[in-house]
């Protein structure tokens, strides 16, 4: 036999011992439980900022918020595109009485800060250029860019109901439900790897705990690691043989 064989056989032989051995079930089962737990406490942190008080600021009309901008000259025939200095930027109740105003500095940028969250207006009047009003709710948007156009008349839009903060709310308290879930789906499959009992049950939990996302990659790494050693330690589970036939 050659040397070569011999190693093979020593490798193959060690594997066995570790397939048959209850304690790396058991470490595949810890390794399980470890890369969930961490899945687990990332929803956890996910959630600790209380989405419902978030959607209560969004739709408490007596919250307050900023209105910040950008006033930039028409594009006409290659030219224009520049921020405007020196805009009076009036932001309005809906009976057009006065909340607050700014005026734009160099770089054609205003704030309007700590306006009540509620239906209003922003409105730019200018000589040689069309006004502007803009219906809005202050808060709903990071930033508003404001185009002067030359001439007379009155440019109005509205941007009431764009905003996407309540989606966001929604989508971010979904994540984080679904880590803590699959977070911990994972430990269950490690306890159930630990007992050794229902293999594919097992195996199926632990899978679910890769979604869990725990530290990035870490978690998963672990849970991954863990699957390993229990496929190979599948003939320890009492209905592996059952679940074949």
């Amino acid at each position: 036999m050659t040397e070569e064989n011999i190693n093979n056989s020593s490798f193959e032989l060690w594997l066995y011992d570790l397939s048959i051995d209850p304690a790396t079930r058991v470490a595949g089962a810890i390794l399980i439980i470890a890369g969930s737990a961490l899945g687990a406490m990332l929803g956890v942190l996910l959630m600790a900022a209380d989405p419902a008080d978030i959607m209560g600021q969004i739709e408490d009309e007596q919250s307050s918020d900023d209105v910040n901008g950008l006033v930039i000259s028409s594009l006409e025939n290659n030219t224009g595109g520049d921020p405007i200095e020196g805009i009076l930027v009036e932001l309005l109740n809906e009976d057009r009485t006065l909340i607050s105003s700014d005026i734009t500095d160099s770089g054609g940028r205003f704030s309007i800060d700590d306006v009540p969250r509620q239906s209003s207006i922003l409105y730019i009047q200018h000589s040689d250029n069309k006004t502007v009003e803009i219906f809005l709710i202050p808060g709903d948007h990071s930033q508003i860019p404001i185009t002067l156009v030359p001439g007379d008349g009155l440019i109005s839009l509205d941007m009431r109901g764009e905003s996407n903060l309540s989606y966001s709310v929604f989508v971010g308290l979904f994540i984080a439900t679904m880590t803590l879930i699959t977070g911990l789906a994972g430990i269950i499959g490690g306890l159930e790897t630990y007992n050794g009992n229902k293999y594919r049950r097992s195996w199926w939990l632990a899978f679910f705990g890769l979604f869990s996302r725990g530290m990035i990659f870490i978690g998963p790494l672990l849970i991954l690691l863990g699957l390993g050693l229990m496929y190979m330690t599948r003939d320890q589970f009492t209905d592996y043989y059952s679940s074949e036939d």
